[in-house]
């Protein structure tokens, strides 16, 4: 029973540690044309967003690119968290 309780507890620091070095990750993504910008880290949090002026006068247009710009960083962020989960944290992902 002690072993499964430090087996736990062993992987429980595992995945905090992983958690950390993902928070040091980043990546950027860019939509419209490069208009927008988005940087996020290997936790999935948005660091920073940046519109250029011109593209602000087009609501729709910058919903769009919000929304594809987000997607890009996500998918981005995704690859770097499974990277590091499996160089750094010995798991194996099917397909990878």
């Amino acid at each position: 029973m002690f072993e499964k309780l430090k087996q736990f507890k062993d992987l429980r620091s595992k995945a905090k540690d992983i958690q950390s070095k993902l928070a040091e990750e980043k990546v950027t993504a860019t939509a419209a044309w490069g208009k927008i910008k988005m940087e996020m880290n290997g936790n999935q949090e948005v660091l920073s967003v940046s519109i250029e002026q011109e593209l602000l006068a087009n609501k729709e247009k910058v919903e769009e690119a919000v929304k594809d710009v987000t997607n890009e960083a996500i998918k981005k962020a995704q690859k770097v968290m499974a990277d590091k989960m499996m160089k750094d944290g010995g798991f194996k992902m099917p397909g990878m």
